[in-house]
């Protein structure tokens, strides 16, 4: 008995080994990350938190937050989800959605990883204090919180970097996708979780990453793939 029992724990053990990496998601690779987009090098240092550039954006904060209405609030809310599906409002087709695009759902996987290696390693070094952080008593944010550094903004870094590859893509929309990237940053001070200036160097931060990451020979095969396929289900 005791050898039996033996043998059905050792193929109990071996079929869950076995089926492990059947339930287990591979984490997306970045195209690129801070070694190669040093943002430290490409961005100004942040204005001090006693500066009087600093004290203007709040000033600038406040005033948003008294006049933003309920449909601004729900939208920068809608807009803290960090992925490609945001701008379905500008491509305007049912069937962009994940389940109809595995290679383009695929390919902007990667393209959120490759704003998180660029942006945070600059985040941690700046360390810049978030509104609500700096004024917890004046600035009340309608977003999810978060402690990390504010400059630059790795919402605006990412929708911008995703407004860039997408209009590639879908050149005939690429005036309504880049205003759409524009709004999906604004809306992080819509939410008072950050500076203006934080945005603007988003900006650059999502730009610059973009025209590295073009020159990568993976990234012309992925974008190749998803490209087609997202133009073939789209009917372009």
């Amino acid at each position: 008995m005791r050898s039996i029992s033996k043998f059905v724990a050792f193929g109990l053990a071996a079929a869950i080994a076995f089926s492990a990496p059947a339930f287990a998601e591979e984490k997306a690779k970045p195209f690129t990350d801070n070694t190669e987009v040093n943002l430290l090098n490409l961005l100004p240092p942040p204005p001090a938190n006693d500066s009087a550039k600093t004290k203007a954006e709040i000033g600038e904060l406040l005033k948003i937050q008294v006049t933003r209405t309920p449909e601004m609030e729900a939208r920068a809310v809608a807009d803290a989800e960090e992925n490609v599906w945001r701008y379905a409002d500008v491509i305007d087709n049912p069937k962009f959605t994940k389940e109809n695009l595995p290679k383009f759902s695929a390919f902007f996987d990667r393209i959120v990883e490759t704003e998180a290696a660029v942006v945070d390693p600059a985040k941690d070094v700046w360390k810049r204090t978030r509104p609500h952080l700096l004024y917890p008593d004046l600035v009340k944010p309608v977003v999810p919180l978060s402690k990390s550094g504010s400059y630059p903004s790795g919402h605006t870094t990412l929708g911008t970097l995703m407004g860039v590859v997408l209009s590639n893509m879908v050149p005939e929309k690429k005036d309504a996708i880049m205003a759409r990237a524009w709004e999906y940053g604004w809306n992080r001070v819509i939410g008072g979780i950050h500076y203006p200036t934080d945005i603007e160097a988003g900006r650059i931060a999502g730009i610059a990453t973009a025209q590295t990451i073009m020159q990568h020979d993976d990234y012309k095969a992925e974008y190749e793939a998803a490209r087609t396929e997202l133009r073939t289900v789209l009917g372009m």
